[in-house]
């Protein structure tokens, strides 16, 4: 099993504050002959119409010197996460976390921006200190 992220935590924390209940930590998927960890697996019921929206979120720090590098690498993995998810007939939708100050400042970027939208990146923006979500971007 894959390592967790340094936020791992402050996320997970975030998603039950906001409602969510925590259904797989990680949520497992094996396709063919690999085994795939998505770091959490999430639902929420939706009062008004009686049902279940659930969510894969793959979460990400942006730590390291090189952002673009780290963004090649979460978008590889979401698109590989999110087909993978296509191919086994899950309801869940994947979204990928990252930290409020990273979104500010790379994500907003032109070019970050026309790759969002081109790949159908969906985000969960996350307050690290008060653990709470921000902003969320399909």
């Amino acid at each position: 099993m894959p390592a967790k992220d340094i936020f791992h935590d402050t996320v997970k924390n975030a998603l039950v504050k906001d409602g969510w209940v925590i259904t797989a930590d990680p949520l497992f998927i094996q396709l063919e002959e690999f085994d795939i960890y998505i770091d959490l697996g999430a639902e929420k019921i939706i009062a008004a119409e009686k049902n279940e929206q659930k969510i894969a979120v793959e979460i990400k720090s942006f730590t390291k010197p090189s952002l673009l590098y780290e963004f090649h690498l979460a978008l590889g993995q979401f698109i590989d996460y999110r087909e993978i998810l296509t191919e086994v007939e899950s309801e869940y939708t994947l979204f990928l976390a990252v930290p409020q100050p990273v979104y500010e400042t790379f994500f907003k970027r032109r070019l970050i921006q026309s790759i969002r939208k081109n790949y159908q990146l969906k985000l969960i923006t996350y307050d690290i200190d008060k653990e709470e979500i921000v902003k969320w971007q399909s």
